[in-house]
């Protein structure tokens, strides 16, 4: 494939992926070599981000299919900023079955669906919950949710299910859950990766779907379906007002004195002591802000039956250790918070920090004492 002549493979693949991207040498060297500095890796990683590169070039067929949801996790993946929706549409993955953006209606879009399932060797992306208690709440096409998740899923490579909804059942599984809504992992039978979130984060859709096309497996994932790479660490951890949450600093109410000076939201009912996201690292909207940034605390939206067990969004979380006593514990060692910082930015520097996944194996798991 790679004209070898009087160069290394290393430099045709750093050639080659400088002439699919249209960037400078220099520019594209200084993206490998800040992101092997930023992991501590020598300079001999750099030709990893280059072959990384060509391979997610190849497009590999996506079907993404939308259940009971609002289609807010697409909408997330819109804000997408390195790469782009447009590069991820274009460039990186075939999406032949999409129905927010697809130009196709009609029998013409289920021919697209049905040609690229008989195909096979496809990635299914699934949104939304499944109706299991009244099927006929959720159809397409003449056909119940739960038996189009079941056909494309079958002949599929690998499923990843993105947003609460898909991963968990999302709001629409609240008591007394009266559609039957469930996650895609609770009515098939094949592996599925779950990306929760309410909307789930694009940084971290784009990051597992370039995980699976390099290595052709799915990431680590925790007990409940999550890639380690971005839920081994609670929200706590890496909030930027975790310092005021250590010195007993909190918020007492909306709008008075702590509140502009960034105390912590524990007391507003803030769930990140029992919420393992990477929010605090990738931030939303094309990295401008996020929950807790905004001044309102996390609702737990990644974790399973938040909407239940987490009722009550301005209610004080319970059994929290706080500052005086024994503290709150975090969940990972600095190692992996670099790792999942790296992973967050994009198909590049995800690529180097997967490829070192040797070199951290020691220290994937979520360590002990946290709620995985």
């Amino acid at each position: 494939m790679y004209q070898t002549a009087g160069v290394s493979l290393e430099e045709a693949l750093i050639e080659e992926s400088i002439m699919h991207y249209d960037v400078s040498r220099r520019d594209f060297l200084k993206l490998c070599g800040g992101t092997a500095a930023m992991l501590g890796l020598s300079q001999a990683w750099i030709p990893q981000i280059a072959s990384a590169l060509e391979q997610a070039a190849k497009r590999p067929p996506v079907i993404w299919l939308s259940f009971q949801s609002c289609s807010g996790c697409f909408e997330s993946l819109a804000k997408a900023d390195y790469p782009d929706v447009a590069t991820i549409v274009l460039d990186i993955i075939s999406l032949n079955y999409q129905e927010v953006i697809m130009a196709a209606a009609g029998t013409q879009s289920e021919k697209n669906l049905d040609d690229t399932v008989a195909a096979g060797g496809y990635i299914t992306i699934v949104e939304g919950a499944i109706a299991t208690g009244i099927p006929e709440a959720m159809m397409v096409g003449g056909k119940t949710s739960e038996e189009i998740v079941g056909e494309v899923t079958a002949n599929g490579a690998a499923t990843i299910a993105v947003g609460t909804c898909a991963a968990y059942g999302g709001v629409q599984a609240m008591n007394p859950n009266p559609t039957g809504a469930k996650g895609v992992s609770d009515v098939i039978s094949t592996p599925v990766i779950n990306i929760p979130g309410c909307p789930s984060n694009p940084d971290t859709m784009v990051s597992t779907i370039t995980y699976y096309l390099l290595y052709k497996e799915a990431p680590k994932l925790d007990s409940k379906g999550r890639p380690k790479f971005a839920f081994s660490q609670k929200v706590h951890d890496n909030c930027d007002r975790r310092a005021h949450f250590d010195s007993g600093e909190y918020v007492e109410e909306f709008g008075g004195e702590e509140e502009a000076k960034n105390y912590c939201l524990y007391k507003m009912g803030c769930k990140g002591p029992e919420t393992h996201s990477p929010c605090p690292l990738t931030l939303w909207n094309s990295k401008q802000n996020w929950c807790i940034g905004s001044g309102n605390g996390c609702i737990g939206c990644m974790e399973p039956d938040f909407w239940d067990e987490f009722a009550g969004f301005y209610d004080t979380l319970p059994n929290v250790p706080v500052p005086g006593f024994i503290g709150v514990k975090t969940s990972t060692d600095y190692i992996g918070s670099t790792l999942v910082t790296a992973t967050m930015t994009g198909i590049g520097i995800h690529a180097i920090a997967t490829a070192a996944k040797g070199r951290f194996k020691e220290n994937d798991d979520i360590s002990e004492g946290s709620d995985d």
